[in-house]
């Protein structure tokens, strides 16, 4: 059975799998997400983006929540959000 690919729009409700796991590394004094046989190293503001993606919040409601953070455009911030939470739901380190 093959697994339907999660394509990520305003409405999506991202979120990180069970086995997906957000932490600081405190010895290096950064954050990574752990998975089996896996490692990112986010960078800061992709870890603010991930640390919204609650399985609640839509893309748009985090993309509005940072525009206002960084006075910047909605639109602007979305599509980022987007390309960035696209390319971890394809290496499976995203669901919705």
């Amino acid at each position: 059975m093959t697994k339907e690919r999660l394509i990520v729009e305003t409405n999506t409700t991202p979120a990180l799998p069970r086995f997906v796991k957000l932490r600081h590394d405190k010895g290096r004094d950064r954050w990574i997400m752990l998975a089996p046989e896996r490692i990112l190293t986010p960078d800061p503001i992709a870890v603010e983006v991930l640390n919204l993606c609650d399985g609640v919040k839509t893309v748009g409601e985090i993309s509005g929540h940072l525009a206002e953070i960084y006075n910047a455009p909605t639109e602007v911030i979305e599509k980022d959000i987007k390309t960035m939470l696209q390319d971890l739901a394809d290496k499976g380190f995203l669901i919705s």
